[in-house]
This record gives C-alpha cells, structure tokens and sequence, in this order.
C-alpha cells in the first residue's frame, strides 16, 4: 500500500505518523508528497514509519520499489522484520502476503531469491517443511555471485580476495542456492 492508503487505512494525519514514529516531520511530509523516495531512507526511517503504520517494511517499500533501492537497505528490511516478529511470524507473514511471487513477477530476482532464502532458512532452523508453492524458484540463480557491501569494501581496501574467499565459506547455504552471499541474519542493530 502507499504511504497515502496506509494513513487513511490508520485515520492517521502526517503530523501524528511523524510523532508516533519519531521521524521528523519535514521527513514524512517530503515522502508523502515525492521529494524524498522512501527507497533512499535509511533502513531505522523505514523501520520506524512502518511500525507506526503497524506494517512490514517489506509492504511499506513495495510500491515505492518499482525504482530498485539499494539491495543492502532491502536485506536489512528482511533482517529487521525477522528480528522484530520472531522466526514462527516471519515463516506466517511471509507465506500470507507472497512478496516473494510478486517481487519475481515485478523482475527483482535478488530480493524475491533473498527472500526466499530467508524463509527457507527460517523453516530449516525451526525444523519445518518448506513450502512447495515456491519449488520451481528453488532452482533459479543470479548471473553474478551477490556479496555484502561490506565484503566488496574490505576486499578493495586489502587488494586480495581472501575476504570474499572468507565470505563464501561461511555463508548460509539457503542464500548460496541463488548466488547471494549472506552470514549473518539475525544479528542486526
């Protein structure tokens, strides 16, 4: 849903998603009217405003992602929510509302695989099933191996590629499946 639809939908006014969030109000005022794209706000602002909108921020980036934001805000969205409702929510919501089809549809193939790693990630943690509408995507993988920002930096700074090297060796299986380099998902700030 837009921003617009989630304010009606919560009888809520600009000034009051600005004090409930804690996001300054000149902030929401410029995302609501354009000047500020949603998808170039750090991932706290997203986080905020999502959670006073009493959404994900998965749902509150959707329709703003139709320019791509930068991946790594979009993994730290995933991370969050995870982080925020627990493994058993995550795998529920996940599943209900289906961003991984739409996202794949909408032809953002590495935040619908990262998502999908995610849940199954998720699901073998728990010891539950995985769910089978998503099998045929199971097998899909990017073009170029994904690695975290953080691990492109280092490697440049040393000049060798021992840290992505590293990265591969330690990375969450579920997230290799597709060429997405990923290690740690649940300890985010």
């Amino acid at each position: 849903m837009m921003l617009q639809e989630l304010l009606e939908r919560e009888n809520m006014t600009l000034y009051k998603l600005s004090k409930n969030s804690g996001v300054p109000y000149t902030t929401v005022n410029d995302i609501y009217h354009g000047r500020t794209g949603l998808g170039k706000c750090t991932a706290e602002t997203v986080y905020k405003l999502s959670k006073a909108l009493s959404v994900s921020m998965e749902e509150l980036l959707l329709p703003y992602l139709i320019e791509r934001t930068d991946f790594e805000l979009y993994k730290s969205s995933v991370c969050h929510r995870l982080k925020e409702s627990g493994d058993m929510a995550f795998i529920a919501e996940t599943l209900q509302q289906d961003n991984i089809s739409k996202l794949y549809r909408r032809k953002m193939y590495p935040e619908s695989l990262y998502l999908l790693a995610m849940l199954d990630y998720v699901s073998r943690e728990n010891n539950i099933p995985l769910c089978t509408k998503y099998d045929a995507l199971r097998n899909v993988k990017l073009e170029e191996t994904l690695y975290p920002a953080g691990v492109l930096v280092m490697n440049t700074v040393i000049g060798n590629n021992k840290i992505k090297e590293d990265a591969l060796s330690q990375a969450i299986p579920e997230f290799m499946r597709h060429n997405i380099v990923e290690s740690e998902v649940r300890n985010v700030i």
